[in-house]
C-alpha cells in the first residue's frame, strides 16, 4: 500500500510531471493508494505540526552527531586527539542547529587550533584568538605558517621597539591582517584558474592556435579601466562609441549594412601618452578577450610558418569573440612594403595579415577588432591605413589634463594640504603621462632618502658615543609629500618628448591628413622652395 500526504505545494499528478519515472515505479510497486489529508481541526493540526517539528529536530540532532563523529576522527588524524571534541561540541549537537552551521563552527575551531599550534612552535601567542572571526577559511599547516609570518611582520611594523628577549604576544589585528593577505592571494588565484579554465575549453584546430592561446589575456586579468587613465576624455568617448558599444550590444548594429562595427582603430601619438593603457582599458570595459600580438609570437625559423601563425591569430580570435587583437608598435610589423631591404617572408606575412583582416572570406558579423598603436603612423603601408578607418591621435596633455593625470597618479598617496595640482601641472609643460608618473615617483623617494640620511647620522653619533644603534624607522615615520618634493623632482625629471621635434611635427602633419578631425588639406608648395 502506498500512502502519501496531500499538502499545499502541489498534487501527485503535478509532481509526476517532474519525476515521471519514480512515479511509475511507485505505482507498479504499490497499486493501492490511500490519501492522508491534513487535519481540519485547528487543535489537532497544531499538535500534528508540533510532532513534525520534533521529528525534524531529532533528524538534525542525529545528523550533527554523525558529523561530529566524522570530524573527531579527522582531528585525531590531524592533531592527535579524539575524545575532547564531542565533549566540546555536544551542546551544539543537541541544540538542533542545522548541520551546515555546525560545519562552520567546526571549521573555525580547526583553523584556530592550527594557528595556536604554529604560534606555539614559533614561541609566540595571541590573546583573544577565540574571539577572532574567520569566515569561509580552512587553514592548512602551510597556510597557517604564512598567516603567522605576515602577522609577525605587521606586529613588528606597528611595534618596532619590541624586545627580542620577551615572548611575543601578537594581537588579533595582526592575525586578521595575515588572513586578509592570504584571502586576497587565494581570490586572485581562483580568478586566474577560472579564466584559464575557460580558455582551456576552447577547441583549437592546429598547433598554431594552441600556441597562440598562451597570448590570450581574459578581461578580468587585465585590471585597467578608464578610471585609471587621467584626461583623454574625447579619445575615451570615441572608443566607447566605436568599440565597447558594438561588442556589448551587437543587436543594435545588425540592421542594415552601414551600422556594422568598426574592424580597425589606430591610436597614434608621441611616446608615453597612454596608447597601450587605452587598449587595455577597452578590453576590460568591453569584456573582450585581449590578444597581444608581437613579432616574437607570429614568427618562426621555418619558412612558411609565419603565415600560418597569422591565420591562426584571426581564427582563434573568431572562436573566443568578442576579442581585441592588439598590435603595439604596428609600424614594425605592417610597415611599407616597398622597402628594398625587406625579406620575402616578412612581406608574405603582411599580405596574409591583411587578407585575414579584411579579405574575401572575412565575415562582417564577427566581433573581432584590430586595435593598433604606433609612434610613427607615417611609416605604415597604405593598405593598412585603409583597414584602419578610425585614427585617433593621443596627443601630449595640456595643463588641465595634466592636473587630471596627477590626481589619478597621486590618488592613493599621502599628500600634505599644501600640494597644488594646478601648480604642479603648470610647471610641467610638455610632459607626457609617463613623464608625470616618473616625476611623482622621484618626489615620493625624497622622504625616504631623508629618513636614510637621518638614520645614517644617528648611527654614526651612537657609534662615536659608544651607545647601541637606534631602532630603524618604519613606514609610519615617512612624512607626507609636499610641494618642495615636486619642485625637487622637477629639477631632475624633464620631458622626454619635445613639442618642436621633427617627429612631433610629422605626427601633427599626418594627423591633419589622415587623423580624426583633420583638415585633409595638403600643404601647398611654396614658390621659394
Amino acid at each position: 500500500m502506498f500512502c502519501y500526504f496531500q499538502d499545499s505545494f502541489g498534487r501527485l499528478h503535478d509532481r509526476g510531471k517532474e519525476v515521471p519515472k519514480a512515479t511509475k515505479i511507485l505505482t507498479k510497486l504499490f497499486p493501492n493508494k490511500v490519501t492522508i489529508h491534513m487535519p481540519q481541526d485547528e487543535a489537532v493540526l497544531a499538535s500534528w505540526k508540533h510532532q513534525l517539528d520534533r521529528d525534524a529536530e531529532t533528524l538534525k540532532m542525529k545528523g550533527n552527531l554523525n558529523l561530529l563523529r566524522t570530524v573527531s576522527f579527522l582531528l585525531f588524524w590531524l592533531f592527535g586527539f579524539i575524545i575532547a571534541l564531542p565533549v566540546i561540541f555536544l551542546p551544539l549537537a543537541l541544540s538542533i542547529e542545522p548541520p551546515n552551521k555546525l560545519e562552520i563552527v567546526i571549521t573555525l575551531s580547526i583553523t584556530r587550533t592550527r594557528l595556536k599550534m604554529v604560534l606555539g612552535r614559533s614561541g609566540m601567542e595571541c590573546k583573544g584568538l577565540e574571539t577572532l572571526c574567520i569566515k569561509d577559511q580552512t587553514l592548512t599547516n602551510e597556510s597557517a605558517e604564512k598567516v603567522v609570518g605576515w602577522a609577525l611582520s605587521h606586529h613588528l611594523m606597528q611595534h618596532p621597539e619590541a624586545d627580542a628577549d620577551v615572548r611575543l604576544v601578537l594581537s588579533c589585528e595582526s592575525i586578521q591582517y595575515g588572513i586578509e593577505i592570504l584571502q586576497a592571494i587565494q581570490n586572485e588565484s581562483k580568478s586566474l584558474k577560472k579564466s584559464l579554465k575557460v580558455l582551456a575549453d576552447v577547441v583549437t584546430e592546429n598547433e598554431f592556435e594552441k600556441r597562440l592561446l598562451a597570448d590570450v589575456i581574459p578581461p578580468s586579468d587585465i585590471g585597467v579601466t578608464f578610471d585609471d587613465i587621467g584626461a583623454l576624455e574625447n579619445v575615451k568617448d570615441t572608443l566607447k562609441e566605436l568599440v565597447m558599444l558594438p561588442l556589448q550590444r551587437p543587436e543594435l548594429f545588425c540592421k542594415g549594412q552601414l551600422t556594422k562595427p568598426c574592424k580597425g582603430i589606430l591610436l597614434f601619438g608621441p611616446p608615453g601618452t597612454g596608447k597601450t593603457m587605452l587598449a587595455k582599458a577597452v578590453a576590460t570595459e568591453a569584456g573582450a578577450n585581449f590578444i597581444n600580438i608581437s613579432m616574437s609570437s607570429i614568427t618562426s625559423k621555418w619558412f612558411g610558418e609565419g603565415e600560418k601563425y597569422v591565420k591562426a591569430v584571426f581564427s582563434l580570435a573568431s572562436k573566443i569573440a568578442p576579442s581585441v587583437i592588439f598590435v603595439d608598435e604596428v609600424d614594425s610589423m605592417l610597415g611599407r612594403r616597398e622597402n628594398p631591404g625587406e625579406h620575402e617572408a616578412m612581406r608574405k606575412m603582411k599580405n596574409e595579415f591583411m587578407v585575414n583582416w579584411d579579405g574575401l572570406r572575412t565575415k562582417d558579423t564577427e566581433r573581432v577588432l584590430v586595435l593598433a598603436a604606433t609612434n610613427r603612423p607615417f611609416d605604415l603601408d597604405e593598405a593598412v591605413i585603409r583597414r584602419l578607418p578610425r585614427r585617433l591621435m593621443v596627443n601630449l596633455p595640456d595643463a588641465a589634463n595634466r592636473a587630471k593625470i596627477l590626481k589619478v597618479i597621486l590618488a592613493k598617496e599621502d599628500l600634505s594640504p599644501e600640494v597644488d595640482f594646478d601648480a604642479v601641472a603648470s610647471m610641467t609643460d610638455g610632459y607626457s603621462g609617463s613623464d608625470l608618473k616618473n616625476l611623482c615617483v622621484t618626489a615620493a623617494h625624497r622622504p625616504i632618502k631623508e629618513i636614510l640620511e637621518k638614520e645614517k647620522k644617528e648611527r654614526a653619533a651612537a657609534l662615536a658615543e659608544g651607545k647601541p644603534p637606534p631602532p630603524l624607522s618604519g613606514s609610519a615615520d615617512i612624512r607626507s609629500l609636499n610641494m618642495d618634493d615636486f619642485k625637487y623632482a622637477h629639477e631632475r625629471v624633464c620631458a622626454s618628448v619635445s613639442s618642436e621635434s621633427v617627429n612631433m611635427t610629422e605626427l601633427l602633419q599626418w594627423n591633419e591628413l589622415y587623423g580624426e578631425g583633420g583638415s585633409r588639406r595638403k600643404k601647398a608648395l611654396s614658390y621659394f622652395m
